[in-house]
């Protein structure tokens, strides 16, 4: 069997029906967004573009009913997106796998530029919930990259330049980690202090008990709302902490130790973020 190569293509952070107040949010935390998205599925977005990833805010239009499972799920951090060129060939390898994955969704969206407005378009390959209960893992193939990594839309004033550790807590963590090692092959994952970690490209996926999580964020994490496994927190590349600081002065319960800044959840539209070098 050939197993997947995990690459991260971006993280979702959803924010239901708040499409409004999570831009202004993040947008004071320092963050340049792309002008909203409208896909043709019925969900809107705005993006921060980082050097080789992103982060997407993703919600509905009010009264929206296009997408469920955005409103049945709490605000916060609610996907890991990986990497695909080919979106037929990685389904397959899933199905190989025998791991529970949807038909593929072809989509796009309309994007405005001063040359004139261009269709983004894109193809997801996404697990099943019954693969995945504490939110969503899909693959993204671009067909547009160049209408969505745009040096206009890279520049911060936190100074974040890509996605660091996407991090999830878990009672069990090896659930999880065996997910991964039937998507992307035996020893993907390995031990770290507190639970395993997945290399994802220059990125990481870290899967930590709920103890764990709490000894390195504290106070910042986000409220379990009775999930005993979820997506809890984002640690973020910063060319310059001083930068960050900058950017965040006047964002209550900002904590600024030796080798990073820690924005809580609640002030972050339900993530726990951590801004380090």
């Amino acid at each position: 069997m050939i197993h997947l190569i995990p690459t991260l293509d971006h993280v979702v952070v959803n924010v239901r029906d708040r499409a409004d107040e999570a831009a202004e949010t993040w947008r004071r935390l320092g963050f340049t967004l792309t002008p909203r998205g409208h896909h043709t599925l019925g969900s809107v977005n705005h993006l921060a573009i980082f050097g080789t990833d992103y982060l997407e805010l993703l919600g509905l239009p009010a009264g929206s009913t296009a997408r469920p499972e955005l409103m049945e799920a709490p605000a916060g951090l609610n996907g890991i997106v990986f990497g695909t060129e080919d979106a037929e060939a990685t389904r397959a390898a899933l199905v190989q796998a025998e791991l529970p994955v949807h038909p593929i969704d072809d989509f796009s969206r309309p994007v405005a530029l001063s040359e004139g407005t261009f269709d983004a378009v894109f193809r997801t390959v996404r697990l099943k919930p019954e693969a995945v209960p504490s939110g969503r893992l899909y693959f993204c193939q671009h067909k547009t990259r160049h209408l969505v990594w745009r040096d206009e839309w890279r520049h911060h004033a936190n100074g974040v330049a890509g996605v660091a550790r996407a991090i999830f807590a878990a009672e069990d963590p090896t659930h999880l980690g065996h997910l991964f090692a039937r998507m992307f092959g035996p020893g993907s994952t390995r031990s770290i202090e507190g639970g395993r970690a997945l290399t994802v490209g220059l990125s990481r996926v870290d899967i930590l008990t709920p103890a764990a999580l709490r000894a390195e964020f504290g106070d910042a994490v986000p409220d379990p709302a009775g999930r005993s496994t979820y997506m809890a927190a984002l640690a973020l590349r910063t060319r310059s902490l001083d930068a960050t600081a900058r950017a965040l002065e006047g964002v209550a319960g900002v904590r600024r130790e030796a080798d990073r800044i820690v924005v809580p959840a609640s002030d972050a539209f339900g993530t726990a973020l951590a801004f380090c070098l």
